[in-house]
């Protein structure tokens, strides 16, 4: 098992991994060795998530969801697969953990009538202050 937060868990058994060559400079091993993980995670057919954490998944996963809902993560950062594998999963479950927190929904407000009076006098004040920089105008009474 896999724990997300106090509510949710993931079964191992839901994950997929599979290995593939790293990609960039690896010396000797660069052609032989396979160390990255391909991670991969079906969102849609899950019954550990809660349904409207799975459309926030889905939504927050992006280009990482496949058209079937799954989520391929790919980890190639570390020399070790172990470490690439941890990293993988560790990526997986902060994205579950960032779609499980319910967003706040924003109140639409309006300033206050004395907040725009405040707003208007400032402006003219500033006004009459970059009036007064400029050249005289030559009339004296």
């Amino acid at each position: 098992m896999i724990r997300i937060n106090d509510l949710l868990s993931l079964d191992e058994g839901e994950l997929e991994e599979s290995f593939i060559r790293a990609r960039g400079p690896g010396g000797q091993n660069v052609n032989k060795v396979e160390t990255a993980v391909q991670l991969r995670f079906d969102v849609r057919r899950s019954p550990s998530l809660p349904e409207r954490v799975r459309r926030r998944l889905e939504a927050l996963a992006g280009a990482r969801l496949t058209n079937n809902g799954v989520i391929v993560i790919t980890a190639d950062r570390h020399r070790t697969r172990e470490a690439n594998r941890r990293d993988a999963r560790d990526r997986l479950v902060s994205l579950i953990v960032e779609a499980a927190v319910v967003p706040r929904y924003r109140v639409k407000t309006k300033p206050s009538r004395a907040a725009r009076t405040r707003r208007t006098d400032g402006k003219t004040k500033r006004g009459q202050i970059k009036r007064l920089r400029g050249k005289p105008s030559g009339k004296d009474d």
